[in-house]
């Protein structure tokens, strides 16, 4: 099976630190950004199987990577985006929605609460398969 990659889009070091350890010691291959411009560049360069994006990041923020994700003509490669946020109100994760973000999670969390979500995209990454290969075929 190959290996799962990861990204984790987090501007404050201290917490991409731990929960890049926490992530990378279940076994995920962990790829860091600490910026919006690092995260879209490393998503192009790497094509992580799953996105965790925090929202509040200097030089582009997690609304616009998200956006530009989902606004690129389709692979048919799904990929999974977790956002993880302080900002709690209705109206962001609303927003987060409306971008196609498959979970929000809102700080302060726990490590065990991203790593649930991340299992939980990982086990869903085949029926997104299926689903699309369906559609393909009934397209055709």
């Amino acid at each position: 099976m190959p290996q799962i990659k990861v990204l984790m889009a987090e501007d404050e070091p201290e917490v991409l630190e731990i929960m890049s350890k926490k992530v990378s010691a279940c076994g995920y291959t962990v790829i860091t950004a600490r910026d919006g411009q690092e995260a879209w560049d490393k998503i192009q360069q790497e094509s992580p199987d799953v996105i965790v994006l925090d929202l509040v990041m200097p030089r582009q923020n997690g609304f616009e990577v998200l956006r530009r994700l989902r606004e690129r003509p389709s692979s048919g490669r799904w990929q999974p985006v977790i956002i993880v946020s302080a900002k709690r109100e209705l109206e962001d994760m609303k927003a987060g929605y409306e971008l196609e973000a498959d979970h929000y999670i809102t700080k302060p969390c726990q490590a065990e609460d991203i790593l649930k979500s991340i299992r939980l995209m990982i086990h869903l990454i085949p029926q997104h398969k299926q689903a699309s290969l369906e559609e393909g075929d009934n397209a055709a």
